[in-house]
């Protein structure tokens, strides 16, 4: 595991280099549990773990087509639009209209849920944790900002080129080791959004 100092945050502290780089592109499409739709992983913990037995779990999804969404007893959801229209999601006491770009929205994955297309394919951002023993806080950078130290972290630019690990769009990194509180910059314009995905193990009562 690569836990040597890193590059330095605008703060000045050090930070650990992270595990692994990746790019959207490089991300190979898998199926959907149920058939009804493409993932692409971009990291599960333990690792090599099965859709039965994670941790906790981070994909984006390509939806072309309205249809049921697979159902994960004990695991914790949050789902967030990257591209397209949007979906809306419905049942078991949930009406969501997931159309607005970089807003998380946190379900429970065992509810039986369908999503309906509200235009053409959409790309979303799935967080997956369970229950009691992880929780993942997101968080959406479009300026300057601070992110605590956690149990594992994944870094995802969307827009502009961030330091210190000078990510740019489409690039992410994934620690899945503890990573300290550090500073995230853009250093490119205005227009510059990057997802943040913390995640903490939680105490045994």
């Amino acid at each position: 595991m690569r836990q040597g100092k890193g590059p330095e945050p605008a703060d000045g502290g050090p930070v650990t280099l992270p595990d692994r780089r990746f790019t959207l592109a490089s991300l190979a499409p898998q199926p959907w549990k149920n058939g009804g739709g493409v993932t692409r992983e971009i990291a599960v913990m333990p690792a090599g773990a099965g859709m039965d037995d994670f941790l906790w779990r981070i994909s984006v999804a390509e939806i072309a087509s309205s249809g049921p969404f697979s159902c994960f007893a004990g695991i914790d959801r949050q789902i967030m639009l990257l591209e397209g229209d949007g979906v809306h999601l419905h049942g078991q006491g949930i009406d969501h209209r997931l159309d607005v770009p970089l807003a998380p929205f946190a379900f429970d994955g065992g509810a039986a849920l369908a999503a309906t297309l509200l235009g053409g394919v959409t790309h979303d951002l799935n967080v997956m944790t369970r229950r009691g023993q992880m929780r993942a806080d997101i968080h959406v950078l479009r300026r300057a900002g601070r992110l605590p130290a956690c149990d594992a972290l994944m870094l995802l630019a969307l827009r502009g080129r961030w330091v210190p690990h000078g990510l740019q769009a489409g690039e992410g990194a994934l620690w899945t080791h503890v990573c300290s509180a550090h500073e995230l910059v853009p250093d490119t314009s205005a227009d510059a959004a990057l997802v943040a995905i913390c995640l903490s193990r939680m105490a045994t009562p």
